[in-house]
């Protein structure tokens, strides 16, 4: 199940205000057109910023993700309907005919269990044509963010159109290597509060590379996020 963070029906509308600036989205638009991709699977596209702009650029492009709430953000920035969005995990894109699949945000690190990941690998597998590149990131273990996370206890108010103030505020909830949980609390303007607990798994790289060989991938690269220095690995990997 989608965290409430993407699937509450309060929750998802709010997302992209506390979002802030994608700015990582302009350095996978720049590996997006190094490989020369013309038709893309978003996975986890959430409220489909990436999506959105790979349209913009006269992309094929099909989103998919679990989260309904954030699937009706999405589809209101596609007024057109230039995207097929999918409600479903990587799986439920089928036979999509990608010629790159890309997973922003963390995804990678959603699945909590070797089921899971295997399952989404497979469904990017069948979804991307052969030689169909996977593009996607993960945090770096070694970096310890959770530390910073907890140390963080800031609360942050944003005034958001249409909805009014909303305060913002994360606790870390639990540190299990490899598994940090932590969860979102949101207190709108009319007193009520909605909490939303999320766990990643910080899987190192070794392991990564590993996994993708098994279930038909050949890693090309990896490399460093340069809108965060030090803190991300980016794996570009091929299907054989």
């Amino acid at each position: 199940m989608p965290d409430a963070l993407f699937a509450h029906a309060r929750l998802a509308p709010i997302y992209d205000a506390f979002d802030g600036a994608r700015d990582d989205l302009e350095h996978y638009l720049g590996i997006i057109g190094e490989l020369g991709a013309k038709r893309v699977l978003d996975v986890g596209c959430g409220t489909g910023c990436l999506a959105v702009l790979l349209a913009e650029r006269g992309m094929e492009v099909v989103g998919v993700d679990p989260a309904e709430a954030s699937l009706e953000v999405a589809k209101a920035k596609d007024p057109e309907g230039k995207i097929t969005w999918i409600h479903g995990d990587a799986k439920a894109a089928g036979d999509a005919g990608a010629d790159l699949a890309v997973m922003t945000g963390n995804v990678a690190q959603v699945f909590l269990t070797d089921v899971e990941w295997r399952r989404t690998l497979e469904g990017i597998r069948t979804a991307l044509v052969p030689g169909g590149h996977l593009v996607f990131e993960i945090r770096r273990p070694g970096r310890r963010v959770w530390e910073e996370w907890a140390a963080d206890t800031a609360h942050d108010v944003i005034d958001v159109p249409g909805v009014g103030e909303v305060e913002q505020w994360r606790e870390v909830t639990e540190v299990n290597l490899p598994f940090v949980s932590f969860r979102y609390s949101y207190r709108f303007s009319d007193g009520e509060v909605v909490t939303s607990d999320s766990t990643l798994w910080f899987r190192e790289r070794e392991e990564l590379e590993t996994l993708l060989a098994e279930h038909g991938f050949r890693v090309l690269d990896v490399r460093d996020a340069p809108d965060r220095p030090g803190r991300e690995y980016v794996f570009i990997a091929q299907r054989r």
